[in-house]
């Protein structure tokens, strides 16, 4: 199975698509899913322009509008997540994800899906501290100050992803984590961005939850992008497992802004599915959802609200005896 990561799309669909065109006719092979980090910029019109929270000159249209309209079809199966470049009037009619277009999905605010028997997971948006504990009370008429809200990652995604107990094979987020860069080369890393050495400094480079989700997740990939240059990290834990790293650029010429890996797999349809554990916990903590201005506080480690594996783990029992009864229901009839 192979599989292209780009990081930041910026609406340039057409061109990500004929670069993996051309790649797939140079090498003889064929791409079986593309996987966007973030600035996506699912633009179908001018007032969703106006709805993203960039400097005018940055509001183009690009050509996601072609795929959204029909004119054109994704030739591939794309995944993306929501970056801090978006159409967010767009994005926010599907905060559990779904499909903007023929044949391309969206992973919601957060979001689990399988490909076949791949797992994939992501989060939406970057990090910033004075919104990470409130409520998605963002509405439209958007003001400037909600118009950039809007894409702050939440507590309640980062709570919800740390109930996952099953493997995730990729985890996709727009921000890095926040201390990913130690685990490569740093000082080629500083050698490209320079100005990158102040935020290291100050420890304010990338995302603490991504992090944290990182140490707890530990998938075996983690794809970014956000701050426009390629790198790659391998990250030990302490349990021997490897989450391998990958940082792209933005869809510009002379870039790299696509790289192509390649993933076993069990041959079985390599088909968009919906995942059970993760549908579960979306249920079992919907109680926790506030879409109100003020802080909100998730469950910590000894309430009795923190355990929830235990119970998502019944549930898809469950759901499970339910499916094989009515497959064998099915093979009867």
């Amino acid at each position: 199975m192979k599989i292209a990561v780009e990081g930041c799309a910026h609406g340039d669909l057409e061109k990500i698509y004929d670069s993996i065109y051309v790649t797939e006719q140079t090498e003889g092979i064929k791409v079986d899913l593309l996987v966007c980090c973030g600035d996506f910029q699912s633009s179908r019109n001018e007032d969703d322009l106006m709805c993203m929270a960039v400097p005018p000159k940055y509001q183009r249209i690009c050509t996601f509008y072609k795929y959204y309209s029909g004119e054109l079809l994704a030739p591939v199966l794309t995944i993306f997540i929501g970056g801090n470049h978006e159409a967010s009037n767009y994005l926010q009619e599907l905060p559990y994800g779904g499909w903007v277009a023929p044949n391309i999905y969206y992973l919601g605010y957060a979001g689990v899906i399988n490909i076949g028997d791949l797992r994939i997971a992501g989060i939406s948006g970057i990090y910033k501290s004075a919104d990470y504990m409130k409520g998605h009370f963002e509405k439209p008429p958007y003001s400037e100050q909600s118009k950039r809200s809007i894409y702050h990652i939440r507590n309640l995604e980062v709570f919800r992803l740390k109930q996952l107990s099953e493997k995730i094979d990729i985890m996709l987020s727009h921000d890095w984590p926040s201390d990913v860069y130690k685990y490569g080369n740093v000082e080629q890393l500083l050698k490209k961005k320079p100005h990158f050495k102040i935020d290291i400094e100050k420890g304010v480079l990338g995302s603490k939850p991504s992090s944290d989700l990182m140490y707890h997740l530990k998938p075996s990939y983690w794809f970014s992008a956000h701050l426009h240059c390629k790198y790659s990290a391998i990250v030990k834990h302490q349990d021997d497992s490897v989450t391998r790293f990958l940082s792209l650029d933005k869809c510009l010429p002379k870039r790299n802004f696509l790289e192509i890996i390649d993933f076993p797999h069990d041959n079985s349809k390599l088909q968009l599915s919906y995942d059970l554990e993760w549908l579960t916990i979306l249920y079992l903590t919907n109680h926790l959802l506030c879409v109100e201005n003020r802080f909100t506080f998730m469950p910590e480690a000894g309430d009795n609200e923190s355990s929830l594996n235990e119970t998502v783990q019944i549930v898809m029992r469950y759901y499970n005896a339910i499916y094989f009864i009515y497959d064998l229901f099915t093979i009867k009839v």
